[in-house]
């Protein structure tokens, strides 16, 4: 016995070097390291004569020598889970093909004799048909249950090779695999463990009817020939991988068998349809068995006979319709507009890599079917890009918002502009991750509004900190088998959900970014769906889904380092989460690595960053720390809102009642925004938790009790807010790039981002998103002073003069040229010069006048719309004009808003709570709705209301329903 282990271990390893033996014992593992194959034969003796060894199995490729050193020439028993075995990474070279011949039974039994003898007279065959194919003669094996076939190949370990080693089993076990005996198609990748032949395979008890025996080697040729390369890929190219396209009337293959009286051995699934093995050959008769049909999911049908004289797998369905159906009129084929063809795709797609901006194109592709949120599609774009970037932990994304406002439908259609071969979604566990045998590196994998289990998030920090390297998982099988199961390196993961992930470790390796759930944003979506549905899409739009699809081809064809250098000159306002600057980093590199056709590369062939990269990353950086993400504070929308309302009220003390009044939710959702909450999956943290602002208060009151006069008490639960420590908290991370030393390129400042995005133009203003200012006060301070005129906002003093002023023309941030400015007429409302008197916010808003108060009956209606500003919001065209002259004209949105009635509920725009300060004296009753005490007066409209009114005002504020 020891002998035969010796010559197994010298035949597996002809060129000797290290290998694993593994052994496999009621729930535990051994394993040890040998190159002494002397001392692997005596101590694998050993380990061979215990009972409560199941299986001892040695590794087929070659191993990495320095695995030698984990156990040197020795076996150790029971393993911990700090004892690392040999991975798919380990593995130098390949230079076995394996093919397992197992009988169908229960699991963790032996087989009986004529399930034995089955598959290895199924061995047999396929032994035959690989000759036919050019194969040379393989070993031959009894596995103790089943039977292994061995072919010598020499490939090198790459994704590549396992593909080939993928599809050949797959062929082989769509040709051969029965009812009774199948091929197993698991051993594809490269640090399997195979049987060793000379030991013992115990499966279940030793029964007379199935016995235990000794793996053993049955037959050795005398030359050990190499498999030619072309053809293993000839057989792996046998049959198709996916569904071939569908062409003519559907047609159910079982009942087309059926009806023309053609016998069926047995069928089964495959790859989503079903093969059907034929009892009979149709298409010869020199012999019977071999033939097989496939009919796809989506229809289409493959038929051919394995044997190399009869087309040895090649598609024959044509032949077999033609053989049975020979008075058939053929179907005329339905004439389409011919499509551009894959090279005009690509050559489409380069053209933009080498001259164009492919991000530009990507995120107007984007915009065509969902509207706005321009950050988050830059943020998933940039995650895709980091897949292809050597030197980066990656980019993944978290998007929250509440329920149905597009966190889905946005992800769906970045992910729509990839391959399909990268993508995953749709509700997966934690251990299907690993099994999914389909799964590549560079996978983008979507998680839609599913509670992570802790599992899962365990795989999530492994995957987001191993970013470069596959994520392993060690099971047994049932057969009692050792079996690494992975998940590729490279994959991002995008998570949308309405609250936070439930783990802070998770958030902080996350691009955390918001989606736009507006008033404003709700209006633009419902516009766009009555467009699609009224002309439906466009031609080009299809078109264009099909380059971006090539140009992630391009970009994902090569993973290349990034160089960034002028790194040095990177400064940070807030650096304690030490995590967000390595993602501006990223950004920054991400950015090169999209335009590489246009960046300088280096000796090494690594990709240069410039300048205009690092403007890109801080400008969409500033807008994750502001207004369009919770980079900083990870703050979900929900929760940045509700911060957002407590700090406008202006109150130091609040109760869950009055917020919920304010940002109108149940009394449910805001007790746990606040306190957070957790499920049977994960503890999700709250306001109390994540921000410092916020405190708790549990106190008793006293008071009369309603129609008793009696004093009592109660215990009341407080909130104590600190609006100084809120605005320093909540500051958002300034990031900007010194001047160079050298007297190069300029410094470039980017600030937290003030703006929603607006869905308008995607493009029109890439250096922020444009559209309604959601921070008010804050916002207009920042961009007027007190005499109206204007001022950069933080992070612009460092432009050149001039720039982003539409009166002179834009200004390129790298070199300082101007860009010929637009035309005055032409540009959109918020770029033109304001008429006298209003406020304009440069970063995007329209203009405001603040406080004006609409009386319809002062407005007389013009004949025709006229092409003036209105003088309370700014917008063209208007409809009225005030009675008495002064040109002071009306649009038809201000004027009906001017009509609502007054006394039953605040007008939008028409009372501003940033006019109202809470009162130390008292007031009276509400002016508008007569019945609550007035806490609140604004001098400027001369009128005072109570705690709910004041909360519906900032409500419909935040909501969009105010004027800006």
């Amino acid at each position: 016995m020891k002998e035969e282990i010796r010559r197994t271990v010298k035949l597996l390893a002809p060129e000797g070097g290290v290998v694993e033996v593994r052994a496999l014992a009621d729930g535990v593992t051994h394993s040890g390291y040998f190159d002494d194959y002397t001392l692997f034969a005596e101590q694998v003796e050993a380990l061979d004569a215990d009972p409560s060894v199941a299986g001892i199995y040695v590794t087929l490729n070659t191993v990495n020598p320095a695995l030698l050193a984990r156990r040197a020439n020795r076996i150790k028993m029971r393993l911990t889970r700090k004892d690392a075995t040999t991975a798919d990474a380990d593995i130098l070279r390949r230079r076995w093909l394996p093919v397992d011949i197992d009988p169908v039974r229960p699991s963790g039994v032996s087989s009986t004799d004529a399930e034995h003898a089955a598959a290895l007279a199924m061995a047999e065959r396929i032994a035959g048909y690989l000759a036919e194919q050019g194969f040379p003669a393989p070993i031959l094996a009894d596995s103790g249950n089943g039977a292994h076939l061995l072919y010598r190949i020499d490939l090198p370990n790459d994704e590549a090779a396992t593909e080939i080693v993928r599809s050949t089993l797959a062929t082989l076990d769509a040709l051969f695999s029965n009812e009774a005996v199948t091929v197993d198609t698991a051993n594809h990748n490269a640090a399997r463990i195979w049987k060793l032949y000379g030991t013992l395979s115990r499966k279940g008890d030793n029964t007379p009817e199935r016995p235990h025996r000794r793996a053993k080697i049955l037959t050795v040729p005398p030359e050990i020939a190499i498999v030619p390369k072309e053809r293993l890929r000839h057989l792996a190219g046998l049959i198709p991988r996916g569904e071939p396209k569908k062409k003519g009337s559907g047609i159910d293959l079982a009942a087309w068998l059926l009806d023309h009286g053609i016998a069926v051995r047995s069928t089964r699934p495959y790859r989503g349809g079903t093969l059907y093995v034929l009892a009979e050959c149709p298409f010869s008769s020199a012999h019977k068995d071999g033939a097989f049909a496939i009919q796809f999911a989506n229809g289409a049908i493959f038929a051919g006979c394995h044997h190399a004289s009869c087309g040895g797998g090649a598609q024959r369905w044509p032949e077999l319709r033609e053989r049975y159906e020979p008075t058939r009129v053929p179907e005329p084929e339905k004439e389409e507009a011919p499509a551009p063809t894959d090279g005009e795709h690509r050559h489409r797609a380069m053209e933009i890599l080498r001259h164009g901006d492919p991000l530009a194109f990507l995120l107007v592709t984007f915009n065509r079917n969902h509207v706005g949120d321009r950050t988050v599609a830059e943020c998933l774009a940039m995650s895709l890009a980091s897949q292809s970037v050597e030197n980066t932990n990656g980019l993944h994304v978290a998007v929250s918002g509440n329920s149905g406002k597009g966190k889905t439908h946005a992800c769906t259609t970045m992910q729509n502009l990839v391959p399909e071969a990268y993508r995953l979604r749709g509700t997966v566990s934690d251990k299907a991750l690993y099994y999914d045998d389909d799964l590549r590196p560079g996978t983008v994998l979507l998680f839609d509004d599913v509670s992570l289990s802790e599992d899962l998030q365990e795989v999530l920090k492994s995957a987001t900190t191993n970013f470069r390297q596959p994520i392993e998982h060690r099971t047994l099988t049932t057969e009692r088998k050792l079996r690494v199961c992975t998940i590729p390196e490279r994959c991002v993961w995008w998570l949308a959900k309405v609250e936070d992930m439930g783990d802070d470790q998770v958030m902080n390796r996350m691009l955390t970014a918001w989606i736009d759930d507006s008033i404003e944003q709700d209006r633009r979506v419902l516009e766009h769906m009555k467009e699609v549905e009224a002309t439906g899409p466009l031609p080009t739009e299809e078109e264009d889904v099909l380059v971006c699809r090539a140009i992630w081809e391009g970009v994902k064809g090569e993973i290349l380092p990034v160089r960034i250098p002028f790194a040095r000159r990177v400064q940070f306002s807030a650096t304690q989460n030490r995590r967000n600057p390595g993602m501006l980093f990223d950004l920054i590199k991400c950015h090169a690595r999209l335009f590489y056709q246009q960046r300088d590369r280096g000796e090494d062939g690594a990709v240069i960053a410039r300048p205009e990269d690092f403007a890109a990353a801080a400008t969409l950086y500033a807008a994750l720390s502001g207004t369009a993400g919770g980079q900083e504070t990870k703050l979900t929308k929900n929760e940045a809102a509700a911060l957002e309302t407590v700090a406008g009220m202006g109150i130091e003390v609040f109760t869950i009642r009055q917020l919920q009044s304010a940002l109108g939710l149940s009394y449910q959702r805001t007790y746990r925004l606040l306190h957070g909450y957790n499920n049977n999956r994960a503890v999700y943290a709250g306001l109390l938790e994540k921000c410092p602002a916020v405190s708790y208060i549990d106190a008793t009151v006293t008071g009369e009790m309603l129609g008793v006069g009696e004093t009592v008490r109660r215990r009341e639960h407080y909130f104590s807010f600190d609006l100084e420590v809120y605005r320093a908290w909540s500051g958002g991370a300034t990031v900007w790039l010194d001047d160079d030393p050298d007297g190069g390129s300029q410094g470039f400042t980017s600030s937290p981002g003030f703006h929603q995005n607006s869905g308008e133009s995607v493009n029109e203003d890439p250096g922020h998103n444009g559209g309604d200012c959601s921070l008010g006060e804050v916002c207009t301070e920042m961009c007027i002073d007190k005499s109206n005129k204007l001022h950069p906002l933080p992070g612009t003093e460092s432009l050149p003069a001039g720039a982003g002023d539409p009166s002179s023309g834009l200004c390129d941030i790298g070199s300082g040229e101007k860009i010929p400015a637009i035309p005055e007429e032409n540009r959109p409302i918020r770029e033109r010069a304001p008429p006298e008197g209003f406020l304009v916010c440069k970063s995007g808003c329209d203009g405001v006048k603040t406080g004006v108060i609409v009386q319809p009956s002062d407005y007389i209606p013009l004949p025709v719309e006229k092409d003036e500003p209105c003088h309370v919001c700014g917008r063209r065209p208007t409809s009225s004009v005030r009675r008495g002259g002064g040109g002071e004209y009306l649009c038809y949105d201000c004027l009906k808003k001017g009509k609502r009635p007054g006394k039953v509920q605040p007008l939008p725009g028409v009372l501003d709570h940033r006019t109202f300060a809470r009162a130390k004296v008292e007031l009276g009753r509400c002016d508008v709705c007569g019945a609550g005490k007035a806490v609140y007066r604004s001098r400027e409209a001369q009128a005072k209301v109570c705690e709910g009114c004041y909360a519906r005002l900032v409500r419909e504020w935040n909501t969009g329903e105010g004027v800006r």
